[in-house]
């Protein structure tokens, strides 16, 4: 019982730091007012943040696995449970979908490298922003996929 209470307990906080992950690089993805730039240190920021954010994700995966093999509920519950897999269906596409940030990122930080005064295309600032809102979306779905799980299970 006590396991499963900690495991909960984690998954939960890691949803959460997830979550403000998300939502603090969508903030930093507004740019300013007038274009909808990012200047070089916010370009750094961003990509500092996506590495806790891919961090967040692979240890909510992990924990996620371990409430699967040792929680009260037990592993059958999951297997027949059409919301359980819904809901880990959308957190794959979630997570495929955060690559395209995540690649952005990666190529500002190393071009941030040779040149600190670099400054990301506001095109490509503008998708990446329009991504993590989407993937805000779909988290925002998870969370109703997972309410259905703990209340309907296998319909």
């Amino acid at each position: 019982m006590l396991v499963d209470l900690l495991l909960a307990a984690i998954h939960h906080l890691l949803v959460f730091g997830l979550i403000a992950m998300l939502v603090t690089e969508s903030v930093l993805l507004r740019g300013h007012a007038d274009d909808g730039a990012i200047d070089s240190r916010t370009a750094g920021r961003l990509a500092r943040l996506d590495g806790g954010y891919g961090a967040c994700a692979v240890l909510l995966l992990g924990v996620g696995v371990l409430r699967l093999i040792y929680g009260v509920k037990g592993y059958d519950f999951y297997l027949h449970n059409p919301w359980f897999h819904a809901k880990i269906g959308l957190y794959v596409l979630t997570g495929l979908l955060s690559a395209l940030p995540t690649l952005n990122f990666m190529r500002w930080r190393r071009a941030l490298r040779s040149d600190p005064a670099f400054v990301p295309a506001v095109a490509d600032v503008a998708r990446a922003r329009l991504i993590v809102r989407l993937e805000l979306v779909a988290i925002a779905l998870i969370f109703v996929l997972a309410a259905a799980m703990a209340r309907y299970g296998g319909f």
